[in-house]
């Protein structure tokens, strides 16, 4: 077995004479979680295993502990849902004890590429596949950092604990726990590492505002001629593939920070879906599923071959890699002040257009909007496209109300005079299931073209119903794919599907921000 670093019980507050693993090597944890039949190798040396019942993220098991120092941060409701001090102590406790005397492995590591606004995390895994998840997906701190490393929170990872609901106060055997005030985090019930992850994105969405920061729920790269783009997007929308070009600099595919000197990752590693993956589309992607990388419900062969095409797992398949996998990327991981911001969707309706144009006013009405259709695997229980709303393109992970981010990103945009896009990756010209998704490289030409300023001067014709501003022409993209009007065969059926649509988003809009400034709601959709 693998050289081992002995942590005295109190460093991790868990009593009895288990071994710990703390900031092991690659290597030594890829033979752990071997050795403990965790998971296979793929033909390429990834670590394969399975999530088991979780495949994805559980939002109705996740809480916040409701203790007097924050209660007036935090915006309470189905999302943020209140647990008391007095559940999560008794909870705590549990873990603690089922841990107790298990070989453990512990990961001490940063949050935030800009050292200003970095946060130290410490992860105690129960298993060492999830350890080495999280590994590649934080920062990894250097020697120096990690000599007198004391955290700022801790993450309790015990997905073979069970709750149980009657005892417990929570929803099932699962549950994630955030307590801002103790700085701790509890994950039991769940192998699916994303929810490790998404607990980091979730503190640093407290901690980074209370530091002047922005923090948004976005990829990032620098295009040829160094300038910042940042992409927004709920998962499935495009943020890890249209930031991983070959023609551009990684900056991060998930997760970022807006300060006054520029945009900054705040991982260390990327987490992209892999259903469908293929290297002629997504070669970036394809080649960093080598040794070190995690994949999670990945169907293979018997010679460990991955069919990326079956889902029959789930559809939400996915691979955790460091960021210095993709060839491109930034090793700082920070850009400059984004000059170009692009809010992805996914338009199962087939309505959207590909890309178009907001003013201020109509990029705070669709930033609070966060609209796509969820895909299906990306929570449980979903198994076909639906349609979402979900505040600030990522709405489980923000506890303060969304006014506090919104009005930081209305105050950048005016600083900035930064030009904002809506792009649709999803369907065009008919409803999910009746025309093929978008074309990845019509979607990468619009982007480009974006990005790179070619859209500031081209002709633009108006959407009137969804109130949107569409070029007539884009380079490297067929005019007649740009006004998704012209590609339906039957008119009727579009301004049906449009009009539905468009009071999908009026209906969410009244019913969320209903004080929200007229100049703002006046620039959303309007049924026809």
């Amino acid at each position: 077995m693998s050289e081992i670093k002995k942590l005295v019980p109190m460093d991790l507050g868990i009593a009895g004479d288990g071994e710990v693993l703390r900031n092991a090597s690659v290597s030594a944890l890829v033979e752990e979680a071997l050795f403990n039949g965790e998971g296979t190798l793929s033909d390429t040396g990834a670590l394969m295993v399975e999530t088991g019942k979780y495949t994805g993220r559980s939002p109705d098991d996740k809480f916040i502990v409701d203790t007097p120092a924050v209660h007036d941060d935090i915006s309470w409701g189905k999302i943020n849902v209140p647990i008391s001090l007095e559940k999560f102590n008794s909870i705590k406790g549990k873990i603690l004890a089922y841990l107790q005397n298990q070989r453990l492995y512990v990961f001490d590591g940063l949050a935030g590429a800009d050292r200003k606004y970095t946060q130290r995390f410490r992860i105690v895994n129960e298993l060492a596949s999830q350890n080495l998840f999280i590994h590649q997906l934080l920062i990894r701190p250097s020697e120096e950092e990690l000599a007198d490393f004391v955290p700022d929170y801790t993450i309790y990872a015990a997905p073979g604990f069970k709750c149980v609901p009657e005892i417990d106060g929570t929803h099932s055997e699962a549950a994630i726990i955030i307590n801002y005030e103790s700085r701790e985090v509890l994950i039991a019930g769940s192998r699916y590492a994303g929810e490790i992850k998404k607990s980091v994105f979730s503190v640093m969405n407290y901690v980074l505002p209370k530091m002047g920061v922005l923090p948004m729920h976005c990829s990032a790269n620098i295009d040829s001629e160094g300038n910042s783009a940042v992409f927004f997007g709920l998962s499935g929308t495009g943020k890890t593939t249209l930031s991983a070009d070959p023609a551009k600099i990684l900056i991060g595919d998930d997760e970022h920070g807006w300060s006054p000197d520029g945009v900054f990752n705040v991982e260390g590693g990327c987490y992209a879906k892999c259903i469908g993956l293929k290297e002629e589309n997504e070669p970036e992607i394809f080649r960093a599923i080598k040794f070190g990388t995690l994949l999670e419900n990945v169907v293979a062969d018997d010679n460990g071959t991955p069919d990326y095409e079956d889902g029959s797992l789930t559809e939400n398949t996915r691979a955790g890699y460091p960021i210095h996998y993709i060839p491109n990327a930034s090793l700082e991981g920070t850009g400059g002040i984004p000059k170009t911001i692009v809010f992805l969707t996914a338009d199962a309706f087939g309505v959207l257009p590909p890309i178009s144009k907001l003013d201020n006013d109509a990029a705070m009405y669709h930033f609070v909007s966060g609209y796509t259709s969820k895909l299906a695997g990306t929570e449980r229980g979903v198994t076909e496209p639906q349609t979402t709303f979900s505040t600030l393109f990522g709405a489980p992970f923000f506890p303060m109300d969304a006014s506090v981010y919104a009005q930081m990103l209305g105050e950048k945009l005016k600083e900035t005079g930064a030009n904002v896009f809506l792009v649709n990756t999803g369907w065009c010209g008919g409803a999910a299931g009746t025309v093929p998704r978008m074309k990845l490289k019509y979607t990468r030409a619009m982007v480009a073209a974006a990005t790179l300023g070619k859209l500031n001067d081209v002709e633009y014709e108006k959407d009137e119903i969804f109130n949107l501003n569409i070029p007539k022409s884009c380079p490297d993209v067929p005019a007649e794919i740009l006004n998704p009007k012209n590609l339906w065969k039957d008119e009727k059926a579009y301004l049906e599907q449009a009009n539905a649509l468009a009071g999908k988003f009026a209906e969410n809009f009244e019913k969320k921000y209903p004080d929200m400034p007229e100049n703002i709601k006046a620039a959303g959709p309007k049924q026809k």
